[in-house]
């Protein structure tokens, strides 16, 4: 009779969680997708002929080739170095935007479903009343007052009207979690609320966090590209996906290279955060998948 096999080594929910995202192609494809661009965005530029800026007179219009490999826009800058300038404002902003709406939805959500009470009710009305909020008006109506100021004041606005559905999953969460017997012998022992939050109730909605910050990046860039396609986000000079799809969509079909590779580059951007969304989390609860399916 053989001997039985020896166990191996016990399993962590961090080693679960990997395996099951690395068995999920698309998520992981969509993962390499958005490193690579990342990558492609804040490296590639110092290695370009051209800057983004430079204007190479006599060759306003030119269509994709050897000197230009995106063609140039109507006053002859490179639009590859306009493409890449555009993608790295854009990830900035999306990357920015979702982490700080987490931010405040972790905190938000969690001081109402720990304190409860009126605390609970104040900050739920307040939810309820932003959500059926036209965000993107009041977000174009408030834009012109930033005209002029640092672009951060643009990722101010669109994280204040981004966190409020995370705010109630975090807040159902921590009114779980403060029932269980760790959060109760913390309290037992004197830790302070906000010790009991940050110390006790976060770690533990951490994975729900990182799923939401990677779902928002692709729905940040999506609302950044429409407001700056009507004027009300990114200014010129500075340029974003956003811009050059503006500036490209009065020429699309006599000049279809103004378009098509900031398009392109939104659309693989905004998919490949999706699908790691996706992924993540159906990694951590994969009984979301299922019950999506049924």
């Amino acid at each position: 009779m053989s001997d039985p096999t020896p166990p191996g080594k016990p399993v962590t929910r961090a080693r679960l969680v990997a395996s099951r995202f690395a068995a999920n192609r698309l998520a992981v494809a969509g993962l390499g997708v958005l490193a690579l661009l990342y990558l492609v965005a804040f490296l590639v530029p110092p290695f370009l002929s051209w800057d983004y800026q430079v204007i190479d007179y006599g060759h306003a219009l030119e269509a994709p080739g050897a000197r230009h490999w995106f063609g140039t826009n109507s006053i002859g800058q490179d639009v590859l170095a306009q493409t890449l300038r555009g993608l790295q404002k854009s990830l900035t902003i999306g990357l920015l935007v979702a982490v700080l709406a987490s931010v405040i939805a972790a905190v938000v959500g969690s001081v109402a479903g720990y304190f409860g009470g009126w605390a609970e009710r104040a900050i739920s009305w307040g939810v309820d009343l932003l959500l059926v909020l036209p965000s993107f008006l009041i977000i174009a109506i408030a834009s012109p007052l930033f005209l002029g100021r640092s672009w951060l004041f643009l990722v101010l606005l669109l994280a204040l009207f981004s966190w409020m559905l995370s705010a109630r999953v975090v807040r159902a969460l921590t009114i779980s979690l403060k029932q269980r017997e760790f959060v109760i012998a913390a309290q037992y022992m004197g830790a302070s609320p906000a010790k009991v939050i940050f110390s006790h109730i976060l770690p533990n909605v951490a994975s729900f966090l990182i799923i939401d910050t990677t779902l928002t990046v692709g729905a940040a860039i999506l609302t950044e590209t429409g407001l700056s396609f009507f004027g009300f986000g990114v200014q010129p000079p500075d340029i974003s996906l956003g811009t050059l799809i503006a500036e490209g969509s009065f020429a699309a079909l006599p000049f279809p290279w103004l378009f098509v590779f900031a398009g392109g580059a939104l659309v693989v951007t905004v998919l490949a955060a999706n699908f790691a969304g996706d992924g993540l989390r159906d990694a951590f609860d994969p009984g979301a998948q299922i019950g999506a399916q049924q």
